[in-house]
Formats: C-alpha cells, sequence, structure tokens
C-alpha cells in the first residue's frame, strides 16, 4: 500500500469573509456530532477519494494551540485554543478559513500538563458552550464571541481525577446545560442554558461513590456526558474519576456507579449508549465492559455487568468508540491505538487488532458506510464499514502535522476538517 501527501487545491484567501449562522442537516454541532454517536449521516462523500485521497481546500492558522476538535454550523467553524494571554474559543469562516473573531474564556493559559485546549465548543442556536481547561463553564454569543455568561467550577468545589486539565464538551438537552465539575458539592450539575442559574447538583458525600475495594480518585474524568433512557428513567451518564455514573435528569440524583472501568491516571472516552445498554472502555491496562440497564421499581435504575474485557482484549484509552450495526469501531492500546472491531452484545473480537499504517493513539470517524482513522502521528486510513475484516481502501498522509494528532476527525457539509494545533486542514469531499 503505498502512502501519498494530501496537496493543496486551493490557497488561503486573505480576505474576512461575512459568515451565516443558518444551520443544516450536514452540521456538526459539538462533541462527536449528533446524538454524540460520531456517526455523519452525510453520503456520496468518499467517491472520488481514491488513492490520493481529498483535495485540501484550504488551510487555516491562528486556532492556538490544543487538542479540542471542531464544530460546524452553516459556514462557521468553532474550537478553542491557547494563546499567550488566554485561552480563547474562535470562530473561523467554513469558505475561506479565516478567523472571524477570537474570544478569551480564561484571564491567562491555564498550566496542566500536555498545555493546550481540550473542549470543542457545543453549538446551540446562536450561542456555544465550553470548559476551559482550568475549570470555567463559559457561554459566548456565536455570532461575535461576546460573553453571555460564565460560572467557575470553584462553586462547587470542582476538581479534576488528575493533572491535566478539565477537557469536557457540556452537554445541551432542551433548555438546560449540563456539565460535570467534579466536586462534592456537584459533581454533575444541570444549569439553565439561557442564564447559567442552578436547576440541580448532583452533590455526593464522600462515601456516597463507593469504590468496591478498587483504588479509584475523587472528581471529574476526561470524559463528556450523554443521555441515555436505560431502564425506562432518563439519565446523564457521565465517565468520572470513580468510573462510571448515572445521574437522573430530573432531579439530580446519583442512579448508579460502576467503578471496574475506572483508573487512577485518566478516565476518558465517551461511553457509548444503546437502548437500556452502555458500553465503556479506559486504558492504562484497565479494560472494558457491557452493562445493562434495569428498572429498580422504585424509579431508579440498577446497572448489571453483562461482560468484562480485560486490558490485554480491549482498551481503549482517547481516541474514542464508535457504534455500528451492532458494532463497536476503535483503537486498542495503551499508546498503540490499534484498529479492532468488537461485537457490542457479545464482546466478541470481530477483527483486530491491526498493526496499521501509522503509529500511536487512533481516532476515527464514521460516514457514508466508511470509517476514517486519524493515528497520532497524523496518517489517514479509510476503510469500509465491516465487521467482516480491516478493508482498507488508501492510506494518506495530511498536508501538515505536528506532535500528537490527537484532535478527532470531524465531517460536516461534504468537508473534512483536521485540527493540528494551531492549523485546521479543511478537505473538500463532495
Amino acid at each position: 500500500m503505498r502512502l501519498f501527501s494530501l496537496r493543496a487545491s486551493l490557497p488561503i484567501v486573505g480576505t474576512v469573509l461575512c459568515a451565516c449562522l443558518v444551520a443544516n442537516a450536514e452540521d456538526w454541532l459539538g462533541w462527536r456530532g449528533a446524538d454524540r454517536a460520531n456517526r455523519s449521516s452525510e453520503t456520496g462523500l468518499f467517491e472520488s477519494w481514491g488513492t490520493d485521497g481529498p483535495s485540501l481546500q484550504w488551510m487555516a492558522e491562528g486556532l492556538g494551540a490544543g487538542y479540542a476538535s471542531v464544530s460546524v454550523a452553516g459556514n462557521r467553524i468553532y474550537t478553542t485554543g491557547n494563546f499567550d494571554d488566554s485561552q480563547s474559543a474562535v470562530a473561523i469562516d467554513a469558505r475561506s478559513g479565516n478567523i472571524l473573531w477570537k474570544q478569551a474564556i480564561t484571564a491567562a493559559p491555564p498550566k496542566h500538563g500536555y498545555a493546550g485546549s481540550r473542549t470543542t465548543p457545543t453549538i446551540d442556536g446562536d450561542r456555544l458552550y465550553m470548559v476551559s481547561s482550568d475549570g470555567r463553564i463559559v457561554c459566548l454569543n456565536a455570532k461575535d464571541g461576546s460573553q453571555v455568561w460564565s460560572r467557575d467550577f470553584k462553586e462547587w468545589n470542582g476538581k479534576m481525577m488528575s493533572g491535566w486539565g478539565f477537557s469536557e464538551s457540556p452537554l445541551v438537552d432542551g433548555d438546560r446545560l449540563i456539565c460535570t465539575p467534579g466536586g462534592n458539592a456537584g459533581l454533575m450539575v444541570a444549569l439553565d442554558k439561557t442564564n447559567g442559574k442552578d436547576i440541580w447538583a448532583c452533590k455526593l458525600a464522600g462515601d456516597d461513590l463507593e469504590s468496591g475495594g478498587k483504588k479509584v480518585n475523587d472528581g471529574a474524568g476526561y470524559s463528556s456526558p450523554v443521555i441515555s433512557h436505560g431502564g425506562g428513567v432518563k439519565q446523564y451518564i457521565q465517565l468520572v474519576g470513580r468510573g462510571l455514573i448515572g445521574v437522573r435528569a430530573a432531579d439530580g440524583k446519583l442512579l448508579w456507579q460502576y467503578n471496574r472501568v475506572a483508573n487512577t491516571t485518566a478516565n476518558i472516552p465517551t461511553p457509548l449508549v444503546d437502548g437500556d445498554h452502555v458500553f465503556t472502555s479506559t486504558g492504562y491496562g484497565t479494560g472494558s465492559a457491557l452493562l445493562s440497564l434495569s428498572s429498580d421499581g422504585k424509579g431508579g435504575v440498577k446497572a448489571r455487568e453483562d461482560y468484562w474485557l480485560e486490558g490485554r482484549e480491549l482498551q481503549n484509552k482517547h481516541g474514542g468508540m464508535t457504534l455500528i450495526d451492532g458494532y463497536i469501531y476503535c483503537g486498542h492500546g495503551n499508546g498503540t491505538g490499534l484498529p479492532i472491531c468488537v461485537e457490542m452484545a457479545t464482546g466478541k473480537i470481530a477483527w483486530g487488532p491491526e498493526r496499521a499504517k501509522g503509529k500511536g493513539e487512533t481516532s476515527l470517524i464514521y460516514a457514508d458506510g466508511h470509517i476514517l482513522y486519524r493515528r497520532e502521528d497524523g496518517t489517514l486510513i479509510l476503510t469500509k464499514a465491516t465487521p467482516e475484516k480491516f478493508d482498507v481502501v488508501s492510506i494518506v498522509k495530511p498536508e501538515f502535522q505536528q506532535g500528537q494528532s490527537w484532535a478527532h476527525p470531524v465531517i460536516a457539509g461534504g468537508k473534512l476538517y483536521l485540527r493540528e494545533q494551531d492549523k485546521l486542514m479543511c478537505y473538500k469531499l463532495k
């Protein structure tokens, strides 16, 4: 298999253009897209991909340092980055790659390991929501970047499980904004999205979170919450320092917790929800599990472990997992990110782990019957989404690569977006 370099087809336009805020069905409005499932609904994307890959439409500069991915609404792209004076949100024109505005969300660049931003902005109409890596939940006007409201996680005794900074992308659910300060006065909180006022806080004493005899850490993890109706109760499922939890949407009550998946270094991947089931995985030698959620008969929910996979069988560190037709696709291994496919219902390995081209952690996205993998060294692997085999269509190198390519790829409006620290590459797919 030959490797090709993706070549630019259009220069960067030097004039700032007006961008509209009109959303459409091909938008990618936040972390992992619609339902946080990491699946694009677009079609006709890869007909002209070929062995040379797509053409580069533009490459933007001025995003700042960080590992945040991007959100897309109409002709605008949003992300976050670290600058000399702050951590900031950035708006980019999707037609030209020009920076439209930059707005600080911190007073100074936060200091923690692997410096840079993590949060992918959540778009909700004319507003953006994000969590700075030093622990502030911020709402901005999407049009001009002006601040609408903000709150500090210190109000809830906010705490991270370890020292790499808050990494959550907040969840908008109706009139609510859900985020995870990680503190005993608010492990998870629901706020009024219009003004940031309290709706409820999941308040826990130290002994309210069980450890099952396992060594775990208090505080927030590096994951982002998802919605579930498992067991007939609407809830927010989140991976925190002590493991996976379910919090009742109505009042913030802790419904259940699962500690086996926790490690004391970093609990990261966004869980996968499918009906009454939830799949979770972490790296650092930990492992993976499928849980079944059922009613406890008292308005609560019980979580039962259906199976456990040891770290040698399946562990996803931070590249994320995607569920397609009953099969989970992801990178396996702590630092290796080898592509693998697992049947969710049984935990059986369909194929892999594959010694694929490239190296390091692997993120991915599903679209149009294909899965596109992005390796830590920038290598892109386009495959057909099938549990039959690791079916490679082509392997290409991006126009630019620097350090660790950890920002997850995004497909929106017929374009592929690859964030690489201060730069953003836009490739035309259709």
